[in-house]
């Protein structure tokens, strides 16, 4: 099981709201019953679907389903190709956690795989491995999500094997203490790689201690502290059906797809509650803490890992789509002006590049550099002065059509297969209640003007900015970082 970094890259949001569908243009295929209308010849309770995106001669058709529970069934057809990709996403992530339970989220991903009252985890992985499949899944700060990628031909087995797995887990004592071990072990490693684990610091630093500053894995103490008890509560509160969506992408037939669902959870008794509705995304605001901030962490390795970074946006600001040209103009690339000035230029660092986290109530901006000890203060001002100077000139008519282009064409390719097709289903419908096409989003980045990037970059680039390191520094180099963040 993965995770993703930097976004998973804290504080708990207000209860989700239900969000009435057909929105966003929708289009109604079938009876406006709703999940609590009046049942069909069979006596089961109709199911509402829409069109969220009408493709193109049937190729790119996004459809939703809501079937009695809120249990949301998501599909986009791929002509043309021989597989699926099939996955579950929970409605819950590291930031639903209390200080306790720091690490339940990912604890319980993991117990998942271990087995149900009619399948052992051998059951599980022999299943998939069987007919040359792949299965996973991460936890982020506010989803889950559990996947596989099979041929057309054998999706009704990853239904039915992710299905039983979300709704009948049977979360074993013996399982729950031998998962621990794994799972030290895996906080162990995150810790064992300093360019990983400064996110996390950097994410503290920023946040603090709340849910969204602390480490998605947990820590060795937390973890150590969960009992079965308390991860099985956790399992009942979040796995609900009007938490979770199923999406899948590939060679399918969304008819199909939503009736072999349907029937896995009826089985398992999990669509119970025909009043229920969809939850809808987080929302909120939250401010976070002051600038200025340095946090070390001596370790004895070659380089010095640091994040350099300022609040971002939430990732429902319009300003995102800005957010993100600036983003990839500064530090996107190879051609942006952090590895040019850092690497190309003067030979500083192998690794620089910046990044934006959005989460539903703030965001995070940062920019990371590996570099010698002794090379992080030049690093580090050459870093603040790219900021500065994009703060109060913004980028030029060249850069912004060559971030505005790198985008566009990162955002095609990166969905040509079903994976990342299936994982952009499922995110928009956790994070924002809608599809987007890809001709939408690419519209949305064209959009973006000098204007635009310049006001931004005053509001984001110009606040002072707090700062994460990782490395054998000691005493002669620590002291000189406070000049980084003044």
């Amino acid at each position: 099981m993965t995770r993703r970094l930097p976004a998973t890259a804290r504080s708990a949001s207000p209860a989700g709201r239900a969000v009435p569908r057909p929105p966003h243009g929708g289009r109604p295929v079938s009876p406006s019953t709703g999940p609590t209308g009046p049942t069909g010849r069979s006596g089961r309770r109709r199911a509402v679907t829409t069109v969220e995106v009408p493709g193109t001669n049937g190729a790119g058709t996004v459809r939703r389903t809501v079937l009695p529970g809120g249990l949301r069934v998501i599909t986009e057809t791929v002509p043309g190709v021989r597989s699926v990709s099939f996955g579950i996403w929970a409605r819950v992530g590291s930031r639903d956690e209390t200080p306790s339970l720091n690490g339940a989220t990912h604890y319980l991903e993991h117990l998942l795989f271990k087995g149900t009252r009619t399948r052992t985890a051998l059951d599980i992985s022999a299943a998939l491995d069987a007919v040359g499949g792949e299965m996973n899944a991460f936890t982020a700060k506010e989803y889950t999500c559990y996947y596989a990628r099979v041929l057309d031909r054998d999706l009704p087995l990853a239904v039915d094997v992710l299905c039983d797995m979300l709704t009948d887990s049977v979360i074993a004592p013996e399982e729950v203490d031998a998962e621990r071990g794994v799972i030290l072990e895996e906080i162990a490693m995150t810790e064992d790689d300093p360019d990983d684990c400064v996110h996390d610091l950097f994410a503290h630093t920023r946040l603090g201690d709340t849910p969204l500053g602390r480490p998605v894995l947990g820590t060795a103490e937390t973890v150590t502290a969960l009992d079965r008890d308390r991860v099985a509560r956790f399992y009942r509160r979040h796995y609900t059906p009007d938490r979770l969506v199923v999406t899948a992408a590939g060679s399918l037939d969304h008819a199909s797809v939503v009736r072999r669902v349907r029937d896995a959870f009826e089985r398992a008794g999990a669509l119970g509650r025909e009043d229920a509705v969809p939850m809808g995304p987080r929302s909120g605001r939250r401010t976070l803490r002051g600038g200025g901030r340095v946090e070390v962490l001596d370790r004895p390795t070659e380089q010095a890992h640091a994040v350099l970074g300022l609040p971002g946006v939430s990732r429902t600001d319009e300003r995102r789509w800005a957010l993100g040209v600036l983003n990839a103009a500064l530090g996107g690339g190879m051609s942006s002006r952090l590895f040019q000035e850092v690497r190309e230029k003067r030979g500083l660092a192998y690794s620089v590049y910046s990044y934006t986290s959005g989460y539903a109530d703030c965001g995070l901006f940062g920019v990371y550099a590996g570099c010698r000890p002794d090379r992080l203060p030049e690093v580090l001002k050459i870093c603040r002065a790219q900021l500065a100077d994009i703060a109060g000139n913004g980028l030029s008519e060249e850069e912004l059509r060559r971030a505005i282009g790198q985008l566009s064409g990162a955002t095609v390719l990166g969905l040509e297969d079903t994976g990342a097709l299936m994982h952009r289903l499922g995110k928009s419908e956790i994070c924002w209640g809608a599809q987007l096409s890809v001709d939408d989003m690419l519209a949305r980045f064209a959009a973006v003007d000098r204007d635009e990037v310049a006001r931004v970059a005053a509001e984001v680039l110009d606040q002072r900015p707090s700062l994460a390191v990782i490395g054998p520094l000691g005493d002669r180099w620590a002291a000189g970082l406070d000049e980084a963040v003044c």
